[in-house]
């Protein structure tokens, strides 16, 4: 365990000696006029995220369900000179993701990156709940394929790509430590890549919903520690393979890279503050994920800058 520590400490430290290190100039595909989205972005991971991405010089849009709290956190940013907007966007709301995307094209007409960042757990510590599985799925499985489908038609057709990046989980691994899933042949559906679908994976969780109404899912194989949560990101995690495998047939001109990443068990609500990890460390992979100018990444999962199994 103290040598597990150690390890994750260091790789903590060379994620911030990286971040001090510059683009350089042949390597900065982005202007002022490169436009991102940062759902549920009004604190937290989401928050700083924005902040990053602006620090980079790009415009970015902060979206939050409430607006209030949206326009507070906006505001915050727009006062310490980054080049922020805000806009109302709830991912489970199809009014709102259609006044959104209305928003987006009469002010911008496009957008280059979006990051998936809105989510919810109601598990902190060792609590195990499935009380509230139906909401945690239809959020961060549904909700972000939500807005990913809108989006799409929005994203700027450019020679450099734009960029999809989910907010993931290590919970959500088919073989993780901490939260695996027993189930073999959901898992042995969910490795199987080149025949993996959305449909396969929208199947999976109804059978996880179906067997939490029954009040079977104990037995069902899933993982055992924030079950709901887990297995809502081990179906963004395959959503996030599915995705990448379509848009990568899209001609040259029109490509866009999807990836996911996790950033760890960072000190935020989410976790009830019980992390280990600073936002501004735990939003770095995802914001040089949306900035990586090698256009060939897509389709892979990420932690700390480093490509992990999925």
């Amino acid at each position: 365990m103290v040598g597990s520590k150690e390890k994750r400490d260091k790789r903590l430290q060379q994620v911030s000696l990286l971040r001090t290190i510059p683009y350089s100039d042949h390597q900065r595909w982005w202007t002022s006029e490169t436009v991102a989205v940062v759902t549920g972005a009004n604190r937290g991971i989401g928050f700083e995220m924005v902040k990053q991405l602006a620090g980079h010089g790009l415009t970015v849009i902060l979206t939050s369900r409430d607006e209030n709290v949206g326009v507070e956190a906006a505001k915050v940013l727009q006062e310490g000179g980054f080049n922020v907007d805000f806009h109302r966007l709830d991912i489970l709301d199809t009014s709102s993701i259609q006044d959104f995307c209305q928003w987006i094209k009469e002010k911008y007409g496009f957008i280059d990156v979006l990051i998936n960042n809105a989510g919810v757990n109601y598990n902190v510590g060792t609590h195990n709940s499935v009380e509230y599985s139906h909401m945690v799925i239809s959020t961060n499985y549904n909700g972000t394929k939500n807005i990913i489908k809108a989006m799409i038609p929005l994203m700027r057709q450019a020679s450099t790509g734009a960029r999809i990046v989910n907010v993931t989980s290590r919970l959500g691994r088919l073989k993780g430590r901490h939260s695996k899933l027993e189930n073999e042949a959901v898992r042995a559906k969910l490795m199987d890549v080149d025949s993996l679908t959305e449909e396969a994976i929208d199947e999976t969780v109804s059978e996880f919903l179906k067997q939490v109404e029954e009040g079977t899912w104990e037995s069902g194989g899933w993982p055992h520690s924030f079950t709901d949560y887990s297995v809502s990101k081990m179906a963004v995690n395959a959503y996030t393979r599915v995705l990448a495998k379509e848009l990568s047939e899209r001609p040259e001109g029109e490509k866009i890279y999807a990836n996911c990443f996790c950033p760890g068990w960072v000190k935020t609500a989410m976790t009830g503050y019980a992390g280990n990890i600073s936002a501004e460390d735990g939003a770095d992979t995802g914001v040089w994920l949306a900035l990586l100018p090698d256009q060939a990444i897509t389709g892979k999962f990420f932690a700390e800058r480093r490509e992990i199994s999925f």
